[in-house]
């Protein structure tokens, strides 16, 4: 875990997106990917955002802001001062469509709490609180940690971690569609329970897809991003899914999965293959289905939370 750091005026810290489940590995997976939530925060005598990038009015409201809310909570528990900030956020992560957004929120509310609160709190319970308010800790990992995060909560707020640097390139496709999708929403249509069969299924494919990205082996993914846990279920809510699923093993196009609870798809590129060509095809398919989506290239990335203060 990073270390903790010390106290100034002003405190910079830059965060990743995030893709949780990796098709089986629901709600105990995700990896880290190439695009930035910043934001540099001083003290003030009142709250205030600058927000810059995409989705600049939604990460630029006061009210009922996820990273101001959830510093104050913090401050509020521990018995600390809540200091007003003025906030500059530079954001590249699309918000309320699987790309961890909320995670990457709550871990900047609760490291400005520990930096402006004097909480001297580890990379641990830093993971662990996000986690615990997240109601699951696989995005809070890898948003903090970079790279594959494998994760489990041990206690109501402590999560047990490891992390995993994937062998070789990962480049990968991420389509982002126009509409959002709330994360409980796609939780409720998951049913209670699950035929023995299906969940045999997914741990199998689960072990596959840590071996894959263990051992550099593209041509894994494919089998083993099969799910039948969440993915169905969610298809109807996230139509991308089923309309680029088919071109797993084809056209440079190792394997897809929906990225996190979706709506949002991370398709998973052929180092050896041309992008453009890949591209190309998502593009045909989405028209074939007439669907509409961003396509951001992208990449699996080490890089976790990065601070700085001055």
């Amino acid at each position: 875990m990073k270390k903790r750091p010390p106290r100034t005026n002003s405190f910079r810290i830059s965060l990743p997106a995030t893709s949780a489940n990796l098709g089986p590995a629901f709600d105990a997976a995700a990896l880290a990917f190439s695009l930035f939530m910043k934001i540099s925060a001083t003290p003030a005598d009142k709250f205030s955002i600058t927000a810059h990038g995409r989705d600049p009015v939604i990460c630029g409201e006061i009210e009922n802001h996820l990273i101001l809310t959830t510093y104050s909570e913090i401050l509020r528990e521990q018995r600390k001062s809540v200091v007003p900030l003025s906030l500059q956020i530079e954001n590249q992560i699309p918000i309320g469509k699987g790309c961890g957004s909320s995670a990457a929120a709550r871990l900047a509310g609760i490291a400005l709490a520990n930096h402006f609160g004097r909480l001297r709190w580890s990379g641990d319970r830093i993971v662990g609180e996000a986690a615990f308010r997240e109601h699951h800790p696989d995005n809070a990992a890898a948003c903090w940690m970079g790279g594959l995060a494998v994760a489990r909560m041990s206690s109501e707020r402590e999560a047990q971690v490891a992390q995993i640097v994937p062998k070789g390139k990962w480049p990968l496709l991420l389509a982002v569609p126009d509409q959002s999708l709330a994360t409980e929403e796609a939780r409720r249509v998951l049913p209670q329970q699950y035929p023995r069969p299906d969940v045999v299924n997914n741990i199998q494919n689960s072990m596959l897809l840590l071996a894959a990205f263990v051992q550099g082996k593209h041509d894994l993914l494919g089998p083993a991003l099969t799910d039948l846990i969440h993915q169905p279920y969610r298809s109807p809510l996230c139509p991308l899914l089923p309309a680029l699923q088919p071109l797993s093993g084809k056209y440079g196009i190792s394997g897809v999965a929906l990225s996190g609870a979706g709506p949002s798809v991370l398709i998973f590129l052929d180092p050896n293959k041309s992008v453009s060509g890949a591209t190309k095809k998502v593009r045909e398919r989405l028209q074939a289905y007439g669907l509409n989506a961003e396509l951001l290239p992208t990449q699996i990335t080490n890089r976790g939370a990065s601070f700085k203060s001055s």
